[in-house]
């Protein structure tokens, strides 16, 4: 289901976002951190995947990439900025360790040949629309709150606090992250979906 580019880019951002969350001041909890993200990350992106199956569709799974640097045309970098890569480690540095950076994966979406004819016609396309991309992005995000509610309930509250967190950054409607996606999608399911994991974020910082 994973391709070799997925399991790289996954395994990679796992050992990021592992390093950035721990800041290594244990072995225990660079493991625990690692292995809760990797966790979150597996889970959402079957999520998706079958999220997209449903739509007669398939997805890559890539490290988030910036292209431009500016609103004008010309202002693009010659190769793109592995954001995704890069932004935890930066957050984390400017905010001496109390920010961590979660949003690190995005995703191409490529329509199934048979697309056209089963879902609209013989003399139909087959392009994805930005509202079931939005819904792809979206089973993420409604897995994500789905586990946060599972590990305060269970007694896990660092995985809980985890997934509500990933959620939030990924929710942020910019460049090629989910929530993006999700607000070109349908800007009342970004709406819903901002509102409860706003509600998430104030559990985990004042009840979790």
């Amino acid at each position: 289901m994973l391709n070799s580019k997925e399991i790289s880019s996954i395994l990679a951002i796992t050992i990021i976002l592992g390093f950035t969350i721990s800041l290594l001041t244990s072995t225990t909890k660079f493991l625990y951190a690692a292995g809760s993200i990797l966790i979150i990350i597996l889970l959402t992106t079957f999520a998706k995947k079958a999220t997209s199956s449903y739509f007669d569709s398939g997805i890559d799974i890539k490290i988030w990439e910036i292209k431009k640097y500016g609103f004008k045309p010309h202002k693009n970098f010659k190769k793109n900025f592995p954001a995704g890569a890069f932004f935890p480690i930066i957050i984390t540095a400017l905010s001496a360790g109390f920010v961590n950076w979660l949003a690190c994966l995005t995703f191409d979406v490529k329509a199934k040949v048979h697309r056209a004819a089963k879902r609209h016609g013989f003399y139909s396309f087959s392009e994805m629309t930005e509202y079931h991309i939005g819904l792809i992005a979206a089973s993420g995000i409604f897995l994500n709150i789905i586990l946060a509610i599972l590990g305060y309930l269970f007694n896990f509250p660092t995985f809980a606090e985890l997934n509500i967190y990933y959620a939030f950054f990924n929710m942020l409607p910019i460049s090629e992250l989910d929530g993006n996606k999700i607000f070109f999608g349908s800007l009342v399911l970004w709406c819903f979906l901002a509102t409860l994991v706003l509600i998430g974020v104030c559990c985990a910082l004042f009840i979790i």
